[in-house]
């Protein structure tokens, strides 16, 4: 009786556990047979890709790239510019120093090179290197070069100093540059104003000195002038009133 009842139970199990357990045959190929299909698509359409790539060239650098159009709205045009036979080129200036050269920077320097230069801001005249030139050649007939300062009248100017024979002195330099320009746009002087105001020649500007009456002597008329190099040389502090 237990030998019936355990075959009974036996066979139900096995009843209940063979479609579970255990597919029919073919289903699970067939379930899996779309799966296989998409892969291999797949994989051959990435191998296609692939080869597109290394059929397709590389742009080189001189090829034009496809968006830059010949259509573009600017293409073909060109812009000239007609300039008339008769127009001229603007003069270019070589002087030697420039015009904008201040007051404070020349006394800061102080040597007889910024004071005449000095001179020459005051009265407004270019500051070229024959007008710097003809000063330096002046001062040194005037005063000798290692004592140009001398009474702080480096030119031995009569107007404003106090003597009108020329031997006065001044506070300082700074003013002495101001009488001497004042005393050579005077009226007294106008040849040698307007050489200054050329600025192109200091053999000119000395022609025109040695004629004016700035001198008795008129310096021998160029016999007592020097036309050798100047030296530079710097006057004391104490002279600029610094």
């Amino acid at each position: 009786m237990q030998d019936a009842r355990a075959g009974g139970r036996r066979a139900a199990r096995r009843k209940v556990a063979t479609p579970v357990t255990r597919p029919r045959a073919g289903v699970r190929s067939q379930a899996h047979r779309p799966r296989r299909s998409l892969a291999a698509a797949a994989v051959l359409s990435v191998i296609g890709l692939l080869a597109g790539f290394a059929i397709a060239p590389l742009p080189q650098p001189g090829d034009a790239l496809p968006y830059a159009a010949a259509d573009t709205p600017h293409r073909g045009d060109v812009q000239s510019l007609d300039v008339a036979s008769d127009v001229a080129a603007p003069a270019v200036s070589h002087e030697s120093y420039v015009a904008t050269t201040g007051a404070q920077t020349l006394v800061a320097g102080g040597t007889n090179v910024d004071w005449s230069k000095l001179v020459l801001v005051e009265g407004g005249w270019p500051l070229t290197e024959e007008n710097v030139t003809f000063m330096m050649r002046w001062m040194r007939q005037e005063n000798g070069a290692d004592n140009w300062w001398n009474r702080n009248n480096p030119l031995n100017n009569g107007q404003g100093s106090g003597g009108g024979s020329g031997l006065g002195s001044y506070a300082t330099l700074v003013e002495a540059a101001y009488y001497a320009a004042e005393n050579l746009q005077s009226g007294r002087y106008p040849e040698v104003d307007a050489a200054l105001a050329r600025g192109d020649s200091a053999d000119a500007t000395a022609q025109a000195i040695w004629a004016s009456a700035w001198a008795s002597s008129h310096y021998g008329y160029g016999t007592h002038w020097s036309s050798r190099p100047y030296e530079v040389i710097e006057a004391p502090a104490s002279a600029w009133g610094r």
